[in-house]
């Protein structure tokens, strides 16, 4: 979803985008794509050869299904490794990439209730915490070989494109919508188009470095989010989903994913000047919303 959005971005600016293709990417290779297998560590270098920037965005889905010890490894695989893969292969190009821009993800945080979590708060003790942690740790490698690092740790991203949003308003559509266990737990969101303009800032910014919190400044209590969103869709937001049924069905990706509190806020980026697009909930999920029909 993110990877689409920025490729298209750039690419309409006139920047040559080769995508990075995985062995399960469903789309056809066209020139300038860079084959890659992040288990195996397979790197088409030849292809990679001359590239300015690196956006690393791989990672298995989170929340598509429980967190078995299986499933477990496949998201820590997917990131912590994957990252060492590719940095290790970056390194050997006879010109590595200036500058590395990879994911991560506010998980970084943990459970952190009230707290006002910035760029430079510590981290969480939960696997997400821990995950997040290593996958970061792997990409400052991306500096050995001279490249500027940016982490980016995303919020919850709003798009019907995909990601957390088709999924928390299905009920509400049904008319089986509501809080998220007590509702007090605060939600870090941002739109899609500013995950680009973020993602492009990193980009751009030659004095962006280091972990941001990609999030818009202003984040929302479950309660207030689904009550928002409700009142979009024109739905009553009337039942809520207890946290013991929630954790019953889900187990521990119940309260890493939907009742953990985090309130993030985006200190660096608006230090250095990022201006966001969408800062205003309602207005962002009635524009988010109104796209995806």
């Amino acid at each position: 979803m993110i990877g689409s959005a920025v490729a298209q971005s750039l690419a309409a600016d006139g920047h040559t985008i080769s995508r990075l293709l995985r062995p399960q990417t469903r789309s056809a290779a066209i020139e300038g794509d860079v084959r890659w297998d992040p288990y195996s560590g397979d790197f088409d270098a030849q292809a990679a050869e001359g590239a300015d920037a690196v956006i690393h965005l791989a990672g298995a889905s989170i929340g598509e299904s429980r967190w078995t010890d299986e499933r477990k490894k496949i998201l820590r695989a997917s990131r912590v490794d994957a990252t060492k893969h590719l940095i290790g292969a970056l390194s050997a190009l006879s010109s590595p990439p200036k500058v590395f821009v990879s994911a991560s993800a506010i998980g970084y945080f943990g459970d952190r209730g009230d707290q006002k979590l910035t760029d430079h708060s510590g981290p969480g003790s939960d696997f997400l915490a821990k995950l997040s942690c290593d996958w970061e740790r792997e990409a400052g490698h991306a500096a050995e070989f001279g490249a500027r690092v940016v982490m980016l740790r995303f919020g919850i991203v709003l798009s019907t494109r995909g990601g957390a949003l088709p999924r928390m308003v299905l009920p509400i559509k049904m008319f089986v919508g509501g809080r998220l266990g007590s509702g007090k737990q605060w939600m870090s969101w941002i739109t899609l188009a500013d995950v680009v303009g973020a993602v492009r800032f990193a980009l751009e910014n030659k004095f962006a470095s280091g972990a941001f919190n990609v999030v818009a400044p202003n984040p929302a209590r479950n309660a207030e989010f689904i009550k928002t969103a409700a009142r979009v869709l024109h739905r009553p937001a009337i039942f809520p989903a207890p946290a013991f049924a929630l954790r019953l069905m889900l187990g521990e990706m119940a309260d890493a994913l939907l009742l953990s509190s985090q309130r993030v806020v985006p200190e660096k980026l608006q230090y250095l000047g990022y201006e966001f697009g969408d800062t205003e909930l309602g207005k962002a999920l009635r524009s988010t919303i109104a796209e995806g029909k």
